[in-house]
């Protein structure tokens, strides 16, 4: 039987979430603006894709810091539901545009060159799961919150390797 969902023995896990996100938006801004220089000497759509790639990364550890506040404002359990979900959803629009604006072009950003599929798949993933779990706070909070928790940390995993790899990107300019 499932333990009753207690939302102050979910708080300190949501506070460090969001600190995480958040400071990460601060390192990733930073990190990106010392390298704006060579990112913009990269030729045709890899500079475009990795400026865009990086101003994604910010956006969905934005989303995290969104949903980590969303789920320590006190408010009804179904107002959280509603909101993760609105919040996975308009998330879930940021891969999709990279899929439409970049899929047939020649992207080499990657350390393996091509279009970074696994890297799509695995934010559109997160996406997927964080919105579940924002549904099922409806009928399970507790795993809805476990749910969503796997969503906030493979979108924090997943931007850190992604700014990781855009900020190699940039070594072909350097030369």
């Amino acid at each position: 039987m499932e333990t009753a969902y207690q939302p102050e023995a979910w708080r300190d896990l949501f506070l460090m979430i969001g600190t995480c996100a958040g400071a990460l938006v601060g390192l990733l801004f930073i990190v990106m603006s010392l390298h704006l220089d060579k990112i913009s000497d990269l030729p045709d759509y890899n500079m475009r894709a990795t400026m865009q790639g990086a101003r994604f990364n910010i956006l969905h550890l934005l989303t995290v810091m969104v949903e980590a506040a969303v789920l320590l404002i006190p408010q009804p359990l179904a107002w959280i539901g509603v909101e993760l979900i609105v919040l996975n959803l308009l998330g879930l629009r940021l891969p999709l545009t990279i899929i439409a604006r970049y899929f047939d072009k020649h992207i080499t950003i990657s350390e393996r060159g091509g279009f970074p599929s696994v890297l799509i798949a695995t934010i559109i993933a997160a996406y997927l799961v964080g919105a579940a779990g924002g549904a099922m706070v409806f009928t399970h909070p507790v795993w809805g919150l476990y749910l969503v928790t796997a969503a906030m940390l493979t979108k924090i995993v997943r931007s850190v390797l992604t700014a990781w790899m855009l900020m190699f990107a940039v070594r072909p300019a350097r030369a």
